[in-house]
Parts: structure tokens; C-alpha cells; sequence
């Protein structure tokens, strides 16, 4: 059974641990930020949004040494870094050599003034408040006592599940983009097939799989909310959302929302048409939130 002994949690050294996260955040973004002024393109940000979870766990990872379970924080640290390194990969690679992403280019078009100081109130600073609250899970996880048990593996089972279906729906989506007799049709097969959004699906599972290896030992529970509010900006505000409404014009799109599950993976409703080809759904990954 999950751990839950309130007076083992160390919370005078987490709460003294957040303020070093808190300014490793700052660095990075200022960094990016700088980067980002020099390169005139605001979009590097998505590069940094996975890194971002790197350097929090890395820095809950270090200051919690000799204060959390051993096996718990490695195990958190590897889930997070090869999460978030990969992520940052995908997109640099993608966006290397790019202009601004005209998503960013609609964002930043009303600034009453200097567009890098209106990029820095809606842009750097949701992303870190963001990325900060989501992170809660692991930087209390890192403190959490109790030893591994059931839940916590049952966490690391749904992270796998979601890694696969972000890396593989990632791919199978590089894939049909290179295909040049597949531009302007909608993608249907392989993961793409089962979900709109495997991709988006797999950061969800990702994140709930973390939560659950936090939650199997007091305060790790509290955290609902983090991966909550995940979710809720993959699924039901800037992720899925806005991909469908840059997808809904494309021809055969409205048949594919009507026989394909919107984000959990489920067998299709009903068999195709004949003659859908599959094609090319929306390249952007979930850069909102900001990703």
C-alpha cells in the first residue's frame, strides 16, 4: 500500500529547495529569452519547454540527497530526463534553421509596443509559472520517505505507455510528413489511427505516471493538481483545441474527428470510406500551455 507517515516528510529542506528551483527556472528562461532576441524567434521556447523539467528534477534531485528515498528520486530523475531530453530533441531538430512559428507570430502581433517585452508577460512567464506548478510532482516526489511500492510501479508502466505513443506518433508523424504525395490528406494510420492525439495522449500518460510514482508516498497524493492541469491544457485548452481548429478546413479531417477517438486510444467508430487517403495531420506539437 502507498507510504502515507506525514511525520517523515522533510518539509522544512523542500520548502528551503524551492527558491534554487525556482531561480534555476529563471536562468533558463533568461537564457532562452536572450537567445531568442538574437535569433528574433520567440519559438525557440518549445525547445526549452522539455529541458525546463530536466533542470527542476536535477536541482530536487541534488538538494534532496540524504533527505528522500534513494531509489524513488533516481527513479524520477531517469523518467523526467529521458522524457524531456528526447522532447527537446524532436522539436529543436524539427525547427532548426526556422522562422518564427506563426503561432507565435498571431500571439505576439498585438504588442503595444516592444514585441520581446510583451513576449516576455505572455509568453516566458505562463510558460515558467507553468512549468513550476506542473514540476510540483516531482520536486515533492524527490523528498518523499517512503520506499517504492506497487503504485509507484504501476506509474512507471503508464509512463512507458505514454512515451511510446509520444515517441511513435512523433515519428509515424515525421514520416508522412516527408512524403510529398501525402501533403494536404490526413493522417489515419498507426497510432494516428486510434487517437487524434497520440502524441498529446502519450504527455498525459507521461505525466500521470509521475504523479503515481509520487503519490505512493506521503505528500506525493497532494499533487493532483499538477498533472491535472497538464491534462487539462493538453486535452481541453491549447493542445487539442487548437490543433483541431488549424485542422478542421483540411479535406477529409471531418470524417477522420467523426470515426477517430479525440484522445484516449480507442478502436475506430466505424470503417472509412473508400477511397480516404491517409494524410498529414497537424505537424505542431503542444507548444502551448506553452509548450
Amino acid at each position: 500500500m502507498p507510504d502515507f507517515p506525514l511525520s517523515v516528510f522533510p518539509l522544512g529542506a523542500f520548502l528551503a529547495s524551492l527558491p534554487w528551483v525556482a531561480a534555476g527556472l529563471v536562468v533558463l528562461l533568461a537564457g532562452t529569452f536572450a537567445v531568442a532576441v538574437r535569433q528574433s524567434r520567440h519559438s525557440i521556447i518549445d525547445t526549452v519547454w522539455g529541458l525546463g523539467f530536466v533542470v527542476v528534477a536535477a536541482i530536487s534531485w541534488f538538494l534532496s540527497s540524504g533527505q528522500g528515498d534513494g531509489g524513488r528520486r533516481l527513479l524520477l530523475l531517469a523518467l523526467v530526463a529521458v522524457w524531456g531530453i528526447r522532447l527537446a530533441l524532436h522539436i529543436g531538430l524539427r525547427a532548426r534553421g526556422g522562422h518564427e512559428d506563426p503561432r507565435y507570430v498571431d500571439l505576439l502581433s498585438p504588442a503595444p509596443g516592444s514585441r520581446n517585452v510583451y513576449a516576455l508577460r505572455k509568453v516566458y512567464l505562463p510558460q515558467g509559472l507553468i512549468l513550476f506548478f506542473v514540476s510540483l510532482t516531482v520536486q515533492v516526489g524527490m523528498f518523499s520517505t517512503g520506499s517504492l511500492g506497487w503504485l509507484a510501479w504501476l506509474g512507471v508502466l503508464l509512463w512507458v505507455v505514454g512515451f511510446v505513443f509520444e515517441t511513435v506518433g512523433d515519428r509515424q508523424l515525421a514520416q508522412f510528413k516527408a512524403d510529398p504525395a501525402r501533403r494536404g490528406t490526413v493522417l489515419d494510420t498507426g497510432l494516428w489511427r486510434y487517437t487524434r492525439h497520440p502524441n498529446y495522449f502519450g504527455d498525459a500518460a507521461v505525466w500521470t505516471g509521475l504523479f503515481l510514482v509520487a503519490a505512493d508516498s506521503w505528500p506525493g497524493a497532494l499533487t493532483v493538481l499538477s498533472p491535472a492541469l497538464m491534462i487539462w491544457l493538453l486535452a481541453g485548452k491549447s493542445g487539442k483545441p487548437l490543433t483541431e481548429k488549424a485542422m478542421s478546413a483540411r479535406p477529409g479531417y471531418r470524417e477522420y474527428v467523426e470515426s477517430t477517438s479525440g484522445f484516449l486510444p480507442l478502436p475506430p467508430r466505424r470503417p472509412r470510406g473508400r477511397g480516404h487517403r491517409p494524410g498529414a495531420h497537424q505537424p505542431d506539437r503542444h507548444q502551448q500551455d506553452g509548450r
